[in-house]
């Protein structure tokens, strides 16, 4: 799973405020569209799991900001899942400049994963496959 590549977009006008600055809440949504994206290089699509019938929550997410990005600039995000338990994740995310791969931002979020009733679910015993892909892409980053 070495091969997963990071997330990499422009940053957006609507994005930025009136100091001509991306809004601190978007590196949030950023780090949402880095997991989506991350979840399906490893071919865990999170319309195919809904579709299974379960949900990843989010439980905590934080966002540390060093230096601003601009409307224009590009950014990637390298999201790293360190921790997975088979009920809880957490990742890690780390945003660069595109071009000039300077680190902009960092962040991490904590998830579980449950059902539409938010009743959390064993993925070993519930999702054999998915717990597998996951805990072997921890056990890799080990």
């Amino acid at each position: 799973m070495s091969d997963l590549k990071p997330y990499c977009r422009p940053v957006y006008y609507y994005e930025t405020d009136q100091m001509q600055i991306v809004h601190h809440s978007n590196y949030i949504r950023w780090f949402e569209e880095a997991r989506i994206d991350f979840l399906n290089q490893m071919g865990l699509p999170y319309d195919e799991m809904e579709k299974r019938g379960f949900l990843i929550p989010v439980l905590g997410v934080s966002c540390n900001y060093k230096i601003a990005f601009r409307f224009g600039d590009t950014f990637s995000i390298v999201p790293k899942l360190d921790q997975f338990n088979g009920l809880r994740m957490h990742l890690t995310y780390e945003v660069y400049d595109e071009k000039t791969k300077e680190l902009k931002a960092t962040g991490e979020s904590s998830h579980c994963f449950t059902d539409r009733n938010l009743v959390p679910l064993r993925m070993k015993r519930q999702h054999p496959d998915i717990f597998e892909k996951l805990i072997k892409y921890v056990e890799q980053k080990e």
